[in-house]
């Protein structure tokens, strides 16, 4: 029982593994890199800081997407984010399951 429950928890990871891979690569592809790092303040905020700002809030995927969609400004200093209206919504959505997913 415990080796089948292994197997389903090892499956599960190597299912995930490649959507974190996937998110880094969309960031850096659609330029979001340009103004944030993973782990420190640039123009943006670190994605960690993002991170921990929003764990356990079960809105915040929803959220960050209109966020990213319509950019934004003031809640982490003055310089306002550009909109990404041409970032495609499952793109936005694989970056911020790699973000949020930060510890």
């Amino acid at each position: 029982m415990k080796l089948a429950a292994l197997g389903i928890v090892a499956a599960g990871l190597m299912l995930t593994a490649p959507a974190f891979a996937d998110g880094q690569a969309l960031a850096t592809k659609n330029a979001c890199m340009a103004c944030h790092k993973v782990d420190a303040k640039l123009v943006g905020p670190a994605f960690k800081d993002v991170a921990a700002k929003y764990k356990g809030d079960k809105t915040a995927e929803a959220k960050l997407v209109k966020k990213v969609k319509e950019g934004g400004s003031g809640v982490w200093g003055p310089h306002p984010m550009p909109p990404n209206a041409q970032v495609p919504d499952a793109a936005i959505k694989a970056i911020l399951q790699r973000l949020l997913a930060l510890k």
